[in-house]
């Protein structure tokens, strides 16, 4: 579907209450390749919206896929933590389920393969999906077997008819990508084995309303996930949640683990249970809580704007480092231009020299922004602060700062 949604990708609920409205926008990964390029850039209403029902955030406004995922210019691996973070997963999931040669490990948004091939180290089978030839392309090169297909029920009956189906299925910040997300989940019960599990990473719903992290919502994220929302959707597939973890990536994550129904071995944890009890006390099945977050999405804005007319009263230069699609949706709410951030730098030379979509500031390389010695380099990815931090510390050699923007602008030492 594209256009204007009117009714609960999960349920089919009414959606009235608007959660956030953060304007026209851009597609967040939709780089500008020159200037002249930009006069034809198409923009969309980016609104966050809860259903009444069953208290599924989501976006109201459908751009097609095919516009969001064909060019896709994101890759896991050029994050040192995030790889790291992939290791210790496959680490824990053979061990947990005793994964070996006889084992089928499927990835949902497997990306660049930065992840499966940790399970091919360890000699398990693998299988990525993911609908973006540009990564697949990349995964094929390091021997990740990938499929460049849109996941659901179809493609999953496709597999099994070939005889394949997963011990494990993993699926780590895909869900909010998801526009069918019936479809999508139904592919999973048809896809995992009897004795399966399927593990999804998700960013938290309450750790975006917590931490007002409204800069996580754009249009390639058509879902933002609460448990109580998720179990509802699992329920209705035939499949049920049975523990979780809380994890620190994109500013507070969820992984669920998640099996069929009928699973009689499969115990709630102690920490699935808490996790019910704390989204609860923290409002998130009552529609206020959604109503009350707009004012502090705007107080972030008024903070960012403040420092950067402070900075240009100063006439101190501020850069800004990771071309990531949080950044290009609170640079674009914000209204800011290469008159505010000169440069934006990025290790990932796929958007080097490239514009930002709908700001248009250039993007460049870690060692031009270290050349260009701004005053301020203003953090957009604040999820990967320290290991950003880490990276160009050289900015202290001439007494550059770092400067984060959620919840509020805050400058380091």
């Amino acid at each position: 579907m594209v256009g204007l949604v009117t009714s609960c990708r999960a349920c089919g609920g009414r959606l009235t209450v608007t959660m956030a409205d953060l304007g026209l926008q851009p597609a967040s990964n939709a780089f500008v390749t020159s200037l002249e390029a930009a006069h034809d850039e198409k923009r969309y209403p980016l609104r966050a919206k809860v259903c009444e029902s069953c208290k599924l955030v989501q976006v109201d406004y459908d751009v097609a896929p095919q516009e969001l995922f064909g060019n896709y210019v994101y890759f896991s691996s050029y994050s040192d933590d995030w790889l790291a973070h992939a290791k210790e997963y496959c680490d824990m999931a053979r061990q947990r389920f005793g994964l070996g040669a006889e084992s089928l490990v499927v990835e949902l948004a497997s990306n660049d393969g930065y992840l499966l091939k940790n399970f091919i180290d360890m000699g398990v089978p693998v299988l990525g999906i993911d609908p973006s030839d540009t990564v697949a392309a990349a995964a094929e090169k390091i021997g990740v077997p990938t499929m460049v297909e849109f996941f659901g029920e179809s493609l999953a009956k496709e597999l099994v008819g070939d005889g394949r189906q997963a011990d494990l299925i993993i699926g780590n910040n895909v869900l909010a990508h998801v526009p069918l997300l019936n479809d999508f989940i139904a592919g999973i019960a048809l896809l995992l084995k009897p004795t399966g599990t399927v593990t999804l990473e998700f960013p938290h719903l309450l750790e975006l309303i917590e931490h007002v992290e409204f800069d996580t919502i754009y249009h390639e994220h058509y879902s933002y996930i609460s448990l109580y929302a998720i179990e509802q959707v699992f329920s209705r597939h035939g499949l049920r949640i049975y523990d979780a973890e809380r994890l620190p990536t994109h500013g507070g994550s969820l992984r669920i683990f998640a099996a069929h129904s009928n699973r009689a071995d499969l115990e709630d944890s102690a920490l699935l249970r808490q996790l019910r009890a704390q989204e609860s006390a923290a409002g998130l099945e009552d529609l206020d809580t959604y109503l009350r977050f707009a004012e502090r999405v705007e107080n972030c804005r008024r903070s960012l704007l403040k420092f950067l007319a402070e900075a240009k009263r100063e006439g101190r230069t501020v850069a800004a480092y990771g071309a990531a699609a949080k950044g290009n949706t609170l640079l674009n709410f914000c209204g800011v231009t290469p008159a505010d951030i000169s440069q934006v730098a990025d290790r990932n030379p796929h958007k080097q020299s490239k514009f930002l979509p709908g700001t248009h500031i250039p993007v460049v390389s870690p060692e031009a922004l270290l050349q260009a010695k701004p005053d301020y380099v203003l953090i957009l990815p604040w999820n990967l602060q320290e290991e950003i931090r880490k990276q160009l510390q050289g900015i202290k050699q001439w007494g550059g700062r770092f400067v984060t923007p959620v919840p509020v602008v805050r400058i380091y030492p």
